[in-house]
């Protein structure tokens, strides 16, 4: 069963959020796991393709922005309701959409990351929701202490 972790942070920014959820997939790379992150649309998708080229100078995560091309890297980015958009990754799924994916429950790992802001709180409360309705284990790691 897909395990989800929740990840609270401090800030309230979007910019934040997204940094974080940087920090998320190099870890995941660099413990040989494939990740897809979720976004909203195709503007959040590109902000964060650029944000992985350039968020730290010691990193490198091979990535791409899913275009259902054959060009297989570990990092894909994707929006939208099409689940061939992950490719065939079923590692880390970071989600940074407003909703919960269909296809989330094909993932080993799911993270949804919190900022202070009442539209990005107002959906990941309804997205735990979700998942503590239909019996996943929750994890929720408070990074606000």
């Amino acid at each position: 069963m897909t395990k989800i972790d929740f990840y609270i942070l401090p800030y309230d920014s979007s910019e934040q959020r997204h940094l974080f959820a940087c920090r998320l997939a190099e870890k995941a790379f660099k413990l040989g796991n494939e990740i897809y992150i979720h976004g909203s649309d195709g503007d959040q998708a590109k902000a964060l393709d650029e944000l992985l080229w350039s968020w730290r100078n010691t990193s490198f995560i091979p990535h791409k922005i899913d275009d259902n091309s054959t060009d297989e890297q570990p990092l894909h980015i994707g929006f939208g309701k099409d689940k061939q958009m992950s490719g065939d990754h079923n590692g880390l799924l970071i989600n940074l959409s407003d909703h919960v994916p269909e296809f989330f429950s094909r993932f080993e790992r799911v993270s949804e990351i919190v900022v202070q802001d009442s539209a990005v709180t107002e959906s990941t409360r309804a997205n735990y929701r979700f998942y503590k309705n239909r019996g996943y284990h929750l994890d929720t790691h408070d990074l606000r202490r």
